[in-house]
C-alpha cells in the first residue's frame, strides 16, 4: 500500500534537512535529492513492522517531576 506524506527539505551547513510533516521522522543528505531519498527509506523502515528476535519485557518506572 502506498501512502503520500509531505516533506519539508531545508539547509543546516552543508546538508539537507528532510522532514515528514505528518511522522515524526527526518533524515539527511548532501543533495535535496538525496535527503528526500533517505527519507523515503527511513519513512519505509518507520513503517515496517517489527521482528522481534527477543520477547520485550515490560518494566515500570518512577520518575519525579517538580511542578512549576
Amino acid at each position: 500500500m502506498k501512502q503520500s506524506f509531505t516533506a519539508r527539505i531545508f539547509q543546516e551547513g552543508t546538508w539537507f534537512v528532510a522532514q515528514c510533516l505528518e511522522v515524526d521522522v527526518a533524515s539527511q543528505g548532501e543533495t535535496e535529492t538525496e535527503a528526500l531519498n533517505n527519507l523515503q527509506e527511513a519513512l519505509e523502515l518507520h513503517f515496517e513492522p517489527p521482528c522481534v528476535t527477543i520477547i520485550p519485557e515490560l518494566q515500570k518506572i518512577e520518575v519525579e517531576v517538580n511542578a512549576a
